[in-house]
C-alpha cells in the first residue's frame, strides 16, 4: 500500500497542484487550502454555488499566487493590508485580503463580486475536537487537515456505475490530498490510524460527498458521469452523525515530517468495526 498521488489545492475550490513530495504539518500539507473566494459579506465560495471556479488556476509566486484562467489573461494576487472576518462553514476567520485590482479581476472573470482571502499568520482556526479528540489547527479545508482516498475504493465504485451502465469517474472528482493504491475495496473504514514515513495519521471522520463530484474539476461541466447515484447504492452513511454518502476519509496528523510518491502506508491501529452503512434496497 503505498502514495501513487500527492495533491494540494492553494485556493479553495481551484485547480490544485500535483507533488512529488511534501511537508507534513499540524494543518496538513503546507500550502493546502491558504486562500478562498468569498463574497462582499465574507462568506465562502466554491464549486458548489459557483462551478466555473474549477477553472482558475493558481500558482504560487511572491508570497501569493499568480492567478489565470485560460483566454482571460492572469493577475498576481497578493495579501494586502485590508483584513475581513470570514466565514467557512461554522467557522469565522480573521483574514487577510487580496488588493482591490486582484479583486475586480477575479470579480470581473467569475462574473460575480468577489474578494480572495489569505490564511495568514494571524488566522486561526481549529478542527473539530468532537472528532479529533484535541485541538488541531486547519486553515480553509472544509473542517479538517488532510483527505485521504485510495485506488480500490475508486474501482469499486466505478465497477458499480459500470454495472448500472454509467460511465466511470477519475479520482479528481474527490480532490485527495493523498491517494493510496490499494487492493481491498472500503479496506479504509476499518482503519483508525495509518503511518506513512514515521507519522501516524488517524482517520478522524469519513468524508460526505456533495455536488462537487459531479463536476468536471477542469471545466467546472456538470454535463459529466456522476458518482452520486452510485455513491448513494453503496456508499450511503447509516450514522446520524455523518448523512449522506461518503468516499474518502479525513486524516488528523500526529507528527511532523515528510511524505513522498512511493511511500509505503502501514495500518497501525484497527476500528472494531468498519464504519456502518444503509444496506442497499
Amino acid at each position: 500500500m503505498q502514495i501513487t498521488q500527492l495533491n494540494v489545492y492553494p485556493v479553495k475550490s481551484a485547480r490544485g497542484l500535483t507533488l512529488s513530495e511534501t511537508a507534513i504539518s499540524a494543518e496538513g500539507l503546507p500550502g493546502d487550502r491558504r486562500a478562498m473566494l468569498v463574497d462582499p459579506s465574507g462568506q465562502f465560495i466554491t464549486q458548489r454555488e459557483l462551478p466555473a471556479i474549477a477553472t482558475l488556476n493558481v500558482a504560487p509566486e511572491a508570497g501569493g499566487y499568480r492567478l489565470s484562467i485560460e483566454g482571460k489573461g492572469d493577475v498576481l494576487a497578493l495579501p494586502s493590508s485590508s483584513r475581513l472576518d470570514v466565514t467557512v462553514w461554522k467557522s469565522t476567520v480573521d483574514a487577510a485580503l487580496a488588493s482591490d485590482e486582484a479583486n475586480r479581476t477575479l470579480s470581473q472573470w467569475l462574473g460575480q463580486e468577489m474578494k480572495l482571502a489569505f490564511f495568514d499568520d494571524q488566522s486561526k482556526r481549529l478542527a473539530n475536537a468532537e472528532w479529533t479528540g484535541n485541538e488541531t489547527p486547519v486553515t480553509f479545508a472544509d473542517g479538517y487537515q488532510i483527505l485521504v482516498a485510495t485506488t480500490a475504493s475508486l474501482d469499486a465504485l466505478n465497477a458499480d456505475m459500470t454495472a448500472h451502465g454509467e460511465d466511470s469517474v477519475g479520482m479528481e472528482r474527490f480532490r485527495p490530498n493523498i491517494v493510496l493504491e490499494t487492493d481491498d475495496a472500503w479496506a479504509e473504514d476499518r482503519w483508525a490510524a495509518i503511518d506513512i514515513n514515521g507519522i501516524r495519521f488517524d482517520l478522524v471522520k469519513p468524508c460526505t460527498r456533495c455536488i462537487m463530484t459531479t463536476q468536471d474539476q477542469k471545466t467546472g461541466s456538470r454535463d459529466v458521469p456522476s458518482p452520486m447515484k452510485a455513491m448513494g447504492r453503496i456508499r450511503m452513511s447509516a450514522d446520524r452523525r455523518v448523512p449522506g454518502v461518503l468516499f474518502g476519509w479525513n486524516l488528523t496528523p500526529r507528527g511532523e515530517g515528510t511524505i513522498k510518491l512511493g511511500d509505503v502506508a502501514k495500518v497501525v491501529e484497527w476500528r472494531d468495526e468498519a464504519w456502518p452503512l444503509k444496506r442497499r434496497g
